[in-house]
């Protein structure tokens, strides 16, 4: 059997599938999610470690 170049897997030309700009703003909005995502967290731990602090009156 004969193979014929670039009839499978990754050999041929890649195809852009998404201008530019709609990749910029996708990895725009990624990067901002995940700040997003960190600051959350923060504050999250933050105040568990203020409400530990504090006395809980009786």
């Amino acid at each position: 059997m004969k193979r014929w170049s670039g009839t499978a897997g990754f050999h041929g030309r890649p195809a852009p599938v998404a201008s530019s700009r709609l990749t910029s703003a996708i990895a725009a909005s990624l990067a901002l999610g995940a700040l997003t995502l960190c600051l959350v967290v923060a504050v999250t731990v933050l105040s568990s470690n203020i409400s530990m602090a504090t006395s809980i009156p009786a």
